[in-house]
């Protein structure tokens, strides 16, 4: 059954300055647990998102702690029982804001990384006459069952620390959160940044350092257990053929997409593999697709602004799409 948020928050922050005609829109939106300050590393002057030629927009997935989300929401739709959000309800509400706020009718570009990559394919599948330009990295248009395996494993370990109280907590679930961790950590990068001990390149000791400082603290710093299960939940059931009108079909939503696309897996990424990516290009038949992987050992944090190498290579890719 469904259910309705009232009420609702969109959180947002915009970088540059809107042109009289409203042309130079470029949407951007959050990631798994991501807020609008964790973009800023794909924005500035010099940079394919510059602040200085175009009207940037970040925002803020439901369910991030900024936007609506359990743990900021009045009751009764408070915590365990904030309503199930989707990919689709993400991008309609990020619509009401540039079409509905700004008056804006076209964007040059909606770019995003991992579940902002998903949120980009949606508002290409949902909004084609608006959609210039997409470039979606390290994420997908249907999320894979292996992905979905996966998050079943994240969501485990988090909610068998017995102070989840299956949502009813009063103080955040630290054991959980420490094991979800654990869990992402043979994930977030590839079997290769392992092998390479890359961690200590980032400047950590070991191994364990590594697991504690950066995943244990990522997880532990200021993001709350029912937030990140709802942002699960959406990640879980993204699938742009989801999108009324496609039935469920989720090859028509690709073959709907107008907007011209780069679309940018990593090498190693172990959540989205190229191959995935490599499937929906070819059935994206409306449009001129170009599939680009990005090389190395980062795997799906290659799209996190964790080295200068890939974040060269994806502004990179963006400058020419946005010319093109």
């Amino acid at each position: 059954m469904g259910a309705t948020l009232r009420d609702g928050k969109l959180a947002y922050k915009t970088y540059g300055t809107l042109t009289e005609d409203k042309s130079n829109a470029i949407v951007y939106p959050t990631w798994y647990s991501g807020r609008h300050w964790d973009n800023e590393w794909l924005i500035g002057d010099g940079m394919a998102l510059d602040p200085g030629r175009y009207f940037i927009i970040v925002p803020n997935m439901l369910g991030n702690g900024l936007s609506s989300s359990p743990s900021n929401t009045p009751p009764p739709y408070d915590r365990a029982r904030f309503p199930k959000i989707t990919v689709l309800d993400n991008v309609t509400v990020q619509h009401r804001l540039v079409r509905q706020h700004f008056g804006i009718e076209r964007l040059e570009l909606v770019t995003g990384w991992s579940m902002g990559a998903g949120q980009t394919y949606q508002w290409a599948v949902s909004y084609p006459d608006m959609v210039k330009r997409i470039l979606p990295f390290c994420g997908s248009s249907k999320t894979s069952e292996h992905n979905i395996v996966f998050l079943e494993g994240v969501k485990a370990a988090l909610t068998a620390d017995d102070a989840w109280n299956h949502g009813w907590y009063e103080e955040q679930p630290a054991k959980g959160l420490r094991a979800m961790a654990r869990v992402y950590a043979g994930w977030g990068f590839s079997q290769a940044f392992y092998w390479n001990q890359v961690y200590k390149e980032m400047g950590y000791s070991s191994l364990e350092d590594f697991l504690v400082a950066f995943w244990e603290g990522f997880f532990l710093d200021g993001r709350d257990a029912n937030n990140l299960l709802t942002m699960l939940w959406t990640w879980q059931n993204g699938d742009i053929g989801k999108t009324p009108g496609f039935d469920g079909d989720h090859v028509k939503a690709l073959g709907s997409i107008t907007a011209k696309a780069i679309v940018m897996p990593a090498e190693k990424d172990l959540y989205f593999p190229p191959e995935d990516e490599e499937y929906a290009v070819r059935h994206m038949t409306g449009t001129e697709a170009e599939l680009r992987v990005i090389p190395g050992v980062w795997g799906h944090f290659a799209g996190g602004g964790g080295n200068p190498t890939d974040t060269k290579f994806i502004d990179d890719a963006l400058k020419e799409l946005l010319v093109s």
